[in-house]
């Protein structure tokens, strides 16, 4: 015996001629599989819509409906004749038109009364399934589909409760066996409308139509109740909102209630319910994408290997808390708090309550607010009197998010995952929800923060092998132009060895900007910038980026710009992270650089800006952690400017000063102008950068500058008049070069500070310092602390080039790959006690130990956790060894790890 299936079309199906051909051919393979009792079908799209607004319109006499009306027609009629051939055409058009008469009559009413009552409301909004159904039954007929229109007010008994009438399903059942058992064709049946027992018309609530079939469908025995929507089934997420969304194969009815109460749109919980008793499946199919599988829901789901089975979200709520001192241990409160509720007709979205039973909080619709807020102040008069319960308060502008599915009962940190990155993405969880079920977590946010929290959540959950950022990228010069080769190389390696995911979300030049939430191709990124219309300027920017609401966005700001820099604050506001070679942040007001200090840590986000002293060496990092590791600053001293270094490594008699500038500049390691390298104040904002961020809180006028120019020289009309006036200096440069090298020394431009001073000037240093064997452009910084007193930590490495000024420009957390295998290549520390050239680097991601020499994971420990490694660093750089400690020595280890 072939099985039982009811057919539900929604109103995307049976909006086109095109969709409508579909429908037909889906109906003939359905009708060969199974038995085919009846069609359910609702109104073409958007004529619910336009139909609640003529009636509203006729009621304000507002003549301005017929136009609406005149369009509903017009749909209707251009389907009949693109579908059905001449013979039936001219019947079915006289009874479309004998309907779109009464329609208008109906309307006509309205607008001679002024007045639109909820009887005639659904009088009117029936005619959209009224017309469908009648236009569907004359096409499948027209094609020998042998069908009959049937009128659901005839089957469907309600109350009068107009708008979302109720069943009365004992009565229901009857009329649909005994029509069914009359009637053998198959029946194109009107969905969402009923009729009360004095013939009123009523409908049964939005979605209507599917509880339409699901009634059908348990009332004739039906296995399958098949609704063809517009979407792939239930997705994990709602795809306007979540891109990488996909569709549910399989979930519970329970599921499908809980997601869809949280704003799914596809189904409605309540149109399940008749399903629900019989066991009925119900599958959710694309008219547009018919082979596709969809959603089957069921009793009991095959499980799919994901914790959870979708999330979604309610926009737009509004938060009342009750609270006070007079709360803890009532009795009563809250049967007074929700029986006030009930009786103001107040929908409650939410409850969450404080363990401590000081406060119970609410979600409500908006609309519903003022409403609620108004019932709760008369129950609790006398309370409030007393100031034992506190006025109620409104939050508005919040939305809920929920992470549903079966798979999450019993499971440990679930919820620990959902705030962790909710937390990470800076985003500020207001309330928090968990029934019992544990089919749902629900969490109060933002609503400005939702598309955000919905990305991230998504990610998190249903790819968590894979960790993709958003990078929004201002300035695309010689560094940020190197740095989207550096992306545009890598990204394939990154997504496929490490599951790093790189998209270049947001992009601008000077002139211009371009965004795009799927990516902007690194390797025609120019072009991109060329088509944009846009006109940069960097608040639009700013605004469209948090707009976006991408998770995991980082904001990379890759010029000098001051206009920029001021712009971090809004951004570490919004939750996105900011990394950047730009110094004007950093090296500005000490209360500048604390607050956004402060506001990164604040939001739980990100403020980097490693390359802002010494290129990509790991310095800023290195001194962070000394003192994180609660070691003491004593004196820093520091080569901070690749220029200078490599200028004077040059310096050596053979060519005159001015030349070897010259040649610096050519080569790209100053800046367009020499005087800003030569005049010190670069290596001043460094060393003021590594002041603060070893505790002392300087301002730039605190640092002693001495440059290398004197006025004369910074007073130059053009580059070229400068140069002129440098050869003049040559023999003065000279003078300094022979003074040292008599005394065995060479001359470096060094910044120091020591006891809270900083100074910049031009030294002359002998062999026994370290910065005496330099070569090229080498930074090299000396870090002397408490631990390291007798000798000091040396990094040196390369210090100018663009290349370098990309080694760091993302979070560890996101793209630490990139700062190890560039830290790796590039870091020198060397312990002048005994010559040992050693790597002691922070590998703090787990996933980042593969890339290391095994004899190293050893010592550091595979499974290590954060401290244990730290613990272990310090004490093999200590040479200590703990009696359980089976790794070999030190020595035989790190010599292998020799780099330059």
């Amino acid at each position: 015996m072939r099985l039982t299936k009811i057919l539900k079309f929604g109103g995307a199906s049976i909006n086109t001629p095109e969709t409508i051909e579909q429908v037909v051919t889906i109906v003939k393979k359905s009708r060969k599989d199974s038995r085919v009792p009846a069609i359910v079908v609702s109104a073409m799209r958007d004529v619910t819509n336009q139909l609640i607004e003529i009636a509203g319109l006729a009621s304000e006499k507002d003549g301005s409906y017929k136009k609406l009306l005149q369009k509903i027609e017009k749909h209707h009629k251009n389907s009949v004749k693109s579908l059905i051939g001449n013979n039936a055409q001219k019947r079915s058009l006289a009874n479309l038109e004998t309907l779109v008469v009464e329609l208008r009559h109906d309307v006509e009413k309205v607008f001679l009364d002024g007045t639109l009552n909820a009887n005639t409301r659904d009088k009117i909004l029936s005619y959209g399934e009224i017309l469908s159904a009648h236009l569907l039954t004359d096409v499948l007929n027209d094609r020998k589909i042998s069908c009959e229109y049937l009128d659901m007010r005839a089957i469907i008994v309600t109350d009068d409760n107009f708008g979302a009438a109720n069943v009365d399903f004992e009565q229901t059942n009857h009329n649909i066996k005994s029509h069914f058992s009359a009637h053998k064709k198959l029946q194109i049946a009107t969905g969402f409308i009923a009729a009360t027992r004095n013939q009123e018309t009523t409908t049964i609530g939005r979605g209507g139509s599917d509880y339409t079939a699901c009634i059908l469908g348990a009332a004739l025995g039906a296995k399958v109740i098949e609704i063809w929507a517009g979407v792939d089934g239930v997705m994990t997420a709602d795809p306007q909102k979540v891109k990488d969304a996909r569709s549910i194969r399989t979930m519970s009815y329970e599921e499908a209630a809980e997601i869809s109460y949280f704003g799914a749109k596809v189904i409605h919980p309540a149109t399940m319910r008749p399903a629900f008793k019989k066991g009925i499946s119900v599958q959710i199919r694309n008219i547009f994408n018919p082979k596709a599988a969809g959603t089957l829901i069921v009793k009991k789901p095959v499980p799919d290997g994901n914790i959870i089975r979708g999330l979604s979200a309610v926009s737009g709520v509004a938060i009342l808390s009750l609270r006070g001192i007079g709360m803890a241990g009532a009795t009563g409160l809250s049967g007074r708090l929700f029986g006030a509720l009930g009786r103001a007709n107040v929908n409650v979205i939410l409850i969450t309550q404080a363990s401590s039973e000081h406060s119970i909080s609410i979600a409500v619709s908006p609309s519903d607010a003022e409403r609620a807020k108004s019932a709760i102040d008369t129950e609790f008069a006398a309370e409030r009197k007393t100031h034992s319960i506190d006025d109620v308060l409104i939050e508005r502008g919040l939305s809920i998010i929920a992470i549903v599915g079966e798979g999450m009962r019993h499971q440990r940190g679930l919820a620990g995952r959902l705030f962790q990155t909710l937390g990470r993405n800076g985003i500020n969880v207001v309330a928090i929800a968990q029934g019992s079920s544990e089919l749902n977590v629900s969490a109060v946010i933002s609503e400005k923060d939702e598309l955000k929290a919905l990305n991230a959540v998504h990610a998190a959950f249903f790819s968590p092998e894979q960790k993709a950022i958003n990078i929004f990228l201002v300035g695309v010069g010689l560094i940020g132009s190197t740095l989207l080769e550096q992306i545009h190389e890598q990204k394939a390696s990154l997504e496929r060895e490490h599951g790093f995911v790189i998209r270049l979300a947001g992009i601008a030049n000077t002139r211009t900007f371009a965004f795009s939430e799927s990516g902007i191709n690194t390797g025609s990124w120019r072009k991109q910038l060329e088509k944009s219309p846009a006109k940069m300027n960097i608040k639009d920017f700013v605004e469209t980026m948090k707009g976006m609401g991408l998770p995991e966005s980082v904001f990379v700001d890759c010029t000098a710009s001051e206009d920029v820099a001021s712009c971090y604050a809004d951004v570490l506001r919004a939750g996105i992270s900011v990394v950047t070679p730009n110094k004007r942040a950093s090296s500005g007001t000490y209360k500048q650089y604390k607050e956004l200090k402060q506001r990164a840590l604040k939001h739980g986000v990100k403020f980097l800006y490693e390359t802002n002293v010494g290129a990509g060496l790991p310095v800023i990092s290195t001194l962070n952690d000394l003192r994180l590791s609660g070691d003491k600053i004593i004196k820093i001293e520091a080569i901070l400017s690749g220029t200078l270094s490599y200028i004077f490594n040059s310096f050596s008699g053979k060519k005159g000063f001015s030349e070897i500038v010259s040649e610096a500049r050519k080569l790209g390691y100053t800046e367009p102008d020499p005087r800003s390298d030569l005049d010190g104040m670069d290596v001043a904002r460094k060393i003021l950068i590594l002041a603060r961020e070893a505790g002392f809180p300087i301002e730039l006028k605190d640092v002693k500058v001495k440059g290398l120019l004197n006025p004369k020289l910074q007073k130059a009309k053009s580059i070229d008049d400068f140069f002129v006036k440098l050869k003049k200096e040559d023999s003065a440069f000279e003078k300094k070069r022979t003074t040292a090298e008599k005394k065995g020394q060479v001359l470096r431009f060094i910044a120091t500070l020591e006891k809270g001073k900083a100074t910049v000037s031009l030294q002359a240093v002998g062999k026994e310092h370290p910065f005496y064997s330099l070569s090229g452009n080498d930074n090299v910084i000396a870090f002397t602390t408490q631990r390291y007193s007798k000798t000091p930590i040396v990094i040196k490495g390369p210090g100018a080039g663009a290349l370098l000024n990309t080694q760091n420009p993302y979070s560890e957390d996101v793209v630490a790959v990139f700062v190890v295998l560039q830290r790796i290549r590039n870091l020198t520390i060397r312990r002048k006690s005994n010559n040992l050239v050693e790597v002691v680097q922070e590998l703090n991601n787990r996933e980042l130990y593969p890339l290391v020499d095994k004899n190293l994971k050893l010592v550091l420990g595979i499974n290590a956790s954060h401290e244990q490694l730290r613990t272990r660093l310090f004490r093999y750089h200590h040479h200590e060894r703990s009696p359980n400690d089976s790794a070999p020595p030190p020595s035989m280890i790190m010599r292998r790890w020799i780099v330059t």
